[in-house]
């Protein structure tokens, strides 16, 4: 099967896409064929990649994505970014598309909150590729439970000192830019008292620690340390001690990009399992001739469809204001299960149909099947997201 191809490549519905996503959905499949696809084991071996591909990102346009044209961006619809998602997934590698993408979580709070001098100082850099944005909001002790974070940031004058730790941060080890919450009211608890501050890579006092991971190789992920950091108050983020809002809202686009990106790895597995199984023989036949590989592969294209049709819808909603926003979040947060269990689903029956190849280093499909996991927690753990989901439904 040609690589560049799938079976669940379907014509521009256009409602959806149009003649211009197209087109930018051949430009970004063309880079990842070309500057990515060849180079992931080697990256995910070495776990990192080189800090000049944020560069070549940013040179076709990826990075900007969304942002206003002043600030180094492109204005455009959500239609684009779940391009983007579905093409860097092709590569079979989230941890280089964890980090490649970090600012797409710690840029956007800054952007709808940040004074225009933050925004003007931190955005263009780093949609030109010259700078890292990351996002630091879980803590060892409360992990999705950003209510109960205790990161403080205590006001002294023009400054905050900040204490406290984060944990599992995506690009943690080199961003410039961190976004971080922050208690500013160590008396309140709950929701109440949090703050967005914008922490400088180079602030003293801030200590990095490199994560290792089950998957996600090529993807820094650091544990901070925050002891008597000096921040200034003009890196605040938005109002100060409503910064809880700031954080959720982030986490809603956050879990509808991460279900497109399941959509893409589950599509990769898929693609890797029927080109494996139309070129092994056993006992004389191809393997795509035996209807027990035949009913794994229809199951694994039923499992995609299925979410796909739901990510483009939902998506199509959010872009138009067509949904009530608690229903809206419910059925994201639905989404992100919905997705990740099919990458799961995907990633497991991949790996049984290539055998003990799927065991190997190497394969996309061992390599998905290693990193479903973080797919399935982060954002939102799956028990969380129907937890949320239910309290959105009334149920």
């Amino acid at each position: 099967m040609n690589p560049s191809t799938s079976l669940l490549d379907t014509p521009p519905a256009p409602h959806y896409f149009g003649p211009e996503h197209e087109a930018f959905r051949r430009t970004m499949r063309d880079w990842v064929a070309r500057e990515i696809a060849p180079n992931v084991n080697a990256w995910d071996e070495a776990e990192t990649f080189p800090r000049t591909l944020y560069r070549q990102a940013a040179e076709i346009g990826l990075l900007g994505l969304g942002y206003p044209e002043e600030l180094g961006g492109t204005e455009v619809d959500i239609f684009y970014m779940i391009i983007a998602s579905e093409e860097l997934a092709r590569a079979g590698s989230g941890g280089l598309q964890a980090s490649l993408l970090s600012h797409s979580i710690g840029l956007p709070p800054v952007l709808a909150h940040g004074s225009e001098a933050l925004k003007q100082r931190v955005i263009p850099p780093v949609l030109a590729g010259e700078k890292i944005a990351a996002l630091a909001v879980t803590e060892p002790s409360g992990g999705s439970d950003v209510a109960a974070l205790k990161t403080l940031a205590v006001r002294d004058g023009d400054h905050y000192i900040v204490d406290g730790e984060k944990v599992f941060i995506t690009s943690g080890m080199r961003a410039d830019f961190i976004t971080c919450a922050v208690r500013t009211d160590p008396a309140s608890k709950g929701p109440n008292g949090i703050s967005a501050l914008l922490i400088d890579g180079d602030t003293p006092g801030l200590t990095r620690t490199p994560l290792k991971k089950m998957g996600w190789w090529a993807s820094d992920t650091a544990h901070l340390r925050f002891e008597r950091c000096r921040v200034p108050v003009a890196n605040l983020i938005g109002e100060e001690h409503r910064g809880f809002k700031t954080f959720m809202t982030n986490f809603n686009a956050e879990r509808l990009g991460m279900a497109a990106l399941a959509l893409g790895y589950a599509q990769a597995c898929f693609d890797e399992a029927l080109d494996w199984a139309r070129q092994r023989v056993t006992f004389g036949s191809a393997l795509s001739e035996r209807q027990v590989i035949r009913h794994k592969l229809v199951d694994m294209l039923r499992q995609i469809d299925a979410a796909r049709c739901l990510v483009y819808e939902l998506a199509w909603r959010t872009e138009h204001g067509r949904d009530d926003p608690a229903r809206l979040v419910a059925r994201i947060a639905l989404a992100k299960v919905q997705a990740t269990q099919a990458m799961q689903f995907c990633a497991d029956a991949a790996v049984q149909i290539l055998g003990g190849m799927g065991f190997m280093r190497g394969t996309k499909s061992e390599r998905i099947y290693r990193e479903v996991k973080v797919m399935m927690i982060g954002g939102g753990s799956e028990e969380i997201m129907k937890d949320l989901a239910a309290r959105q439904l009334g149920i």
